[in-house]
């Protein structure tokens, strides 16, 4: 069995009930696990990073250098969360329910999965939410 590419899935149009097969499982943990170990990894470098704090005499550089570290941080912050879904997802395709809707049940899609991996909602759930919280604001 060859491994499926991101060529293979944009392309896919089997029938519902070949959605999200073995072959589909496989492609998504496979995409999951690297999406994860480059945040990781990512993690581990700005660790490094921030151990090597530069020290400056001049007030302009040391500001340049504390901003950069705090971009960093809210960089990695953001990786963090990203971190968590990803591993959740995981968790997900564990379990048989990576790639469906929460709200529906419904399949959430290949290419929506594949331009958002850690999606859990289809489109149409997705924008109900962001239609229901709109009116909650105004």
């Amino acid at each position: 069995m060859a491994k499926l590419t991101e060529q293979d899935i944009q392309a896919w149009n089997g029938p519902e009930e070949e959605y999200m097969n073995e072959e589909h499982q496989t492609f998504f943990r496979d995409l999951l696990l690297k999406l994860q170990d480059e945040l990781i990894h990512n993690a581990n470098n700005t660790a490094g990073h921030l151990q090597e704090q530069a020290t400056t005499p001049d007030p302009a550089d040391r500001a340049t250098l504390e901003e950069e570290y705090a971009l960093e941080l809210r960089t990695r912050d953001r990786e963090r969360k990203l971190l968590s879904k990803i591993q959740a997802s995981l968790r997900q395709l564990d379990e048989g329910d990576y790639g469906f809707c929460q709200d529906t049940g419904e399949p959430i899609g290949l290419k929506r999965l594949l331009a958002r991996p850690t999606a859990t909602l289809s489109v149409e759930a997705q924008e109900r939410r962001e239609r229901i919280k709109k009116q909650y604001v105004d």
